[in-house]
């Protein structure tokens, strides 16, 4: 029984980080006799979920019992070691790939963004953990770079959610808006974004994403209250469950979330992204999608038009082009087991 344990920012029901642990753990089980630990803010939650053991994050106790008795520590994916969110962030994530390190288990950084590294504190943490961890994976050439200057062993993986297996059943009259709470949100956004949508889309139903309810179903709802504004009589629901599925049907998506673009992509959903993000402004870039700033001065007809004219053979290829390489990764798990 090869043991497994599993750090990164699970539990909080956020759309991007469940999808990627989902892909991880059906991985691991497709070896024989693996035993999976997740540390998770939810224990009752990512159990049922995954059908896995569950320990909470910051119960330090179990958190080191299950690290000593691990055979292989994973921590990602994600952002994780950054110091924006918060210096207690980096701190909590480092100490666990610390522990795997000092009971000289083999540690995996997995498919990880690394930074912003805003001080040498965080800085010098990262690098001298990551410089001993059995295989670094990043997700971005940034992160890549940023390792290779600390001369860290690492390879570059696209992210694991290209790995999904998603069936596609667009229909035809059912639009897609997925806005998340981030500092740069404002109603001009909001404002322009309605109005896009009641101009173009005043017929069909409109599906408001809230993909991390705790922090974005407030603004969901005020995204709807300004669309009944324009157009009381509009069919509207904020979809909170079961997001894969609901997108995969859609026939248009407007998203700012990388894996809500990124899950529309491989459904081959015409598909607009916001930019509040590098990541998203590169993903958008490399599709051919359009793409909206936070502060919405594009011309929204010409938006329209663009993702009008977006094949969805187009957008499936580009998809499949991406392949999750698991291939050192599981080197590892043949070496433990």
């Amino acid at each position: 029984m090869v043991k497994v344990a599993i750090s990164g920012y699970y539990g909080f029901k956020n759309f991007g980080d469940e999808a990627i642990l989902s892909v991880l753990v059906n991985h691991l089980k497709e070896h024989e006799n693996i035993d999976i630990t997740v540390f998770s803010s939810d224990t009752e939650y990512t159990s049922k979920t995954y059908s896995v053991n569950s320990v909470k994050r910051f119960d330090l106790k179990n958190v080191i019992k299950t690290i000593r008795e691990t055979d292989v520590l994973i921590s990602g994916g994600g952002s994780l070691l950054q110091d924006v969110t918060s210096f207690k962030s980096l701190v909590y994530y480092s100490l666990v790939i610390a522990l795997g390190l000092l009971f000289n288990k083999r540690v995996i950084i997995f498919a990880q963004g690394i930074g912003p590294l805003k001080s040498r504190a965080a800085q010098f943490i990262v690098k001298n953990l990551l410089k001993h961890c059995s295989l670094v994976t990043v997700r971005d050439e940034n992160s890549l770079n940023l390792l290779k200057n600390w001369n860290i062993d690492v390879n570059l993986v696209c992210d694991p959610i290209y790995s999904l297996d998603i069936k596609s059943e667009t229909k035809q009259d059912t639009v897609g808006v997925q806005l998340r709470e981030f500092k740069t949100m404002n109603y001009n956004l909001l404002h322009k974004l309605a109005l896009l949508i009641i101009t173009k889309f005043n017929d069909k139903k409109i599906e408001i994403y809230s993909l991390q309810h705790s922090q974005d179903f407030e603004l969901c709802k005020r995204f709807e209250n300004i669309l009944r504004t324009f157009n009381p009589d509009i069919k509207t629901e904020i979809v909170s469950d079961d997001i894969i599925n609901r997108i995969s049907k859609l026939e248009y998506l407007i998203a700012m979330r990388f894996h809500a673009v990124l899950t529309a992509l491989k459904c081959g959903i015409k598909t607009c992204a916001v930019n509040y993000d590098v990541k998203v402004e590169k993903l958008a870039n490399e599709a051919g999608i359009p793409l909206i700033s936070m502060d919405a001065h594009e011309n929204l007809e010409e938006i329209y038009e663009k993702m009008q004219n977006l094949s969805k053979d187009d957008l499936l290829r580009f998809a499949k082009s991406k392949n999750f390489d698991w291939s050192e990764f599981d080197k590892l798990f043949f070496i433990a087991e």
